[in-house]
């Protein structure tokens, strides 16, 4: 098991394609939980497979043709087995998918019928958790989605029956999580203390702040509001005063949400435009050609990856001393894009650490190969000391008594003898378990 603050970070099905980034590409040794995206819902109100061939049936080395299951999930199974403080968490929905949320979230028959459905998934796939993305309750979201003013309260329902249904299982302590936004409209939507009651944590989406849907430039991830920004401040978004990652993150905990219980989004890709003539403030809240420049995978959003191979080195970088992020602008060419690098990721992390967060979680990890901005967090939220961590490979058996630290919020009740420690089991804190490598 891994000690300290929480480190997560998302693994897509579709990074096994064109981005030829794999399960074994994971830096498991740097963060403590997986979120796959995404597994979709059904037209019977069921969890089900996202992509069935990357989930399961994708032959990798190592495989057989008749074991029973191949895939992404059996790779993440793997690499438990190599990082055994690991822990995964399917995630269900996500933009693409969460037009059939308001639907499962209204009864409680659907509610139920919902909640059956992911125990039996994870049981069956090897998960430790269920993470929804439901984007957005009430409103928001792509436009089919179905949606209904009582989706504030009846998503609090959802995770209560969710919570008891997992907690029903013998044996397990299962993780239950949101993904949720960060701009005031999406933050009004939710009954957050509510949902609080029946969550680990909330992974809260600070970043997509600005993009591409806007014909001005604006910072992707910004940690603080810059006073300078030419956007309005009005009711009831206040993009000016409220769209940066300390505003939202202090609603949760000004809504009643406990600190420990708040994950910040880290966003590992920057969001650009093309077009941006006038110079002021270096292009930083200016008129921008609503036609995106080529990015890596789609126009306007660029892994950290590619910026740093091919547009930081070339294009001047700016700091904003106001948001506390670097931002790249050529005059030239009228290119102007914002992301984060391992100056800002820094900042945010001592952020994670002065509020007493839960801690950080990645979108998402192919951007990031060579863990430059997840190892900067690793090593700033773990102050420079790497967490012990109980692994399989030694060759040797030597007796380890240790004590394991968990992002459970349950405190163990039986502190008796040390017991055998097992993996992929998830532990109560301060439970005390023995292993005999």
């Amino acid at each position: 098991m891994v000690a300290g603050p929480i480190i997560l970070a998302y693994f897509t099905a579709w990074s096994i394609y064109q981005r030829s980034y794999f399960v074994s590409d994971i830096p498991g040794d740097k963060i403590t939980h997986i979120n796959y995206a995404f597994a979709n819902i059904g037209s019977d109100g069921r969890i089900t497979l996202g992509d069935s061939w990357a989930d399961i049936e994708k032959t990798f080395a190592g495989d057989t043709w008749d074991q029973p299951l191949r895939g992404n999930f059996n790779q993440l199974i793997k690499l438990k087995e190599k990082y055994p403080h690991l822990r995964t968490l399917i995630s269900v929905g996500g933009w693409t998918w969460s037009g059939k949320f308001s639907d499962v979230a209204l009864t409680d028959q659907s509610r139920s019928t919902f909640a059956a459905s992911c125990v039996e998934f994870i049981k069956k796939y090897g998960f430790d958790g269920v993470d929804l993305d439901w984007e957005y309750p009430v409103s928001g979201g792509l436009p089919s989605n179905s949606r209904r003013p009582e989706d504030k309260q009846n998503y609090v329902l959802l995770l209560k029956e969710l919570r008891r249904q997992l907690d029903a299982v013998p044996n397990k302590k299962y993780l239950l999580t949101v993904a949720t936004g960060a701009g005031t409209e999406r933050i009004a939507d939710m009954n957050l203390p509510g949902m609080a009651a029946y969550l680990d944590w909330f992974n809260v989406m600070t970043y997509d702040f600005h993009g591409g849907w806007e014909t001005k430039t604006g910072h992707n991830a910004p940690l603080y509001k810059n006073n300078d920004e030419t956007t309005s401040d009005t009711a009831p978004s206040f993009i000016k005063s409220k769209y940066n990652c300390d505003a939202a993150i202090q609603a949760y905990i000004t809504a009643g949400v406990s600190s420990t219980k708040i994950l910040m989004g880290l966003a590992l890709y920057g969001r650009g435009w093309q077009g941006v003539t006038n110079t002021a403030l270096n292009g930083f809240s200016q008129t921008a050609s609503s036609q995106l420049p080529t990015g890596t995978w789609e126009n306007g959003i660029y892994d950290y990856d590619h910026l740093k191979k091919s547009f930081i080195s070339s294009n001047k970088r700016y700091w904003d001393d106001q948001s506390k992020v670097p931002f790249l602008f050529n005059p030239s060419t009228g290119l102007w894009i914002s992301y984060d690098d391992v100056e800002s990721i820094n900042l945010k992390n001592n952020y994670i650490k002065q509020n007493k967060l839960g801690g950080a979680f990645f979108w998402e990890l192919s951007s990031d190969r060579q863990t430059e901005l997840i190892g900067a967090t690793f090593n700033v939220l773990n102050n420079g000391v790497k967490p012990p961590v109980v692994t399989s490979s030694s060759s040797t058996k030597p007796s380890i008594t240790i004590k394991v630290t968990t992002t459970t919020t349950t405190q163990s009740t039986n502190p008796g003898n040390a017991s055998e420690w097992k993996p992929h089991h998830s532990y109560l804190v301060n439970d005390q378990v023995k292993c005999n490598e």
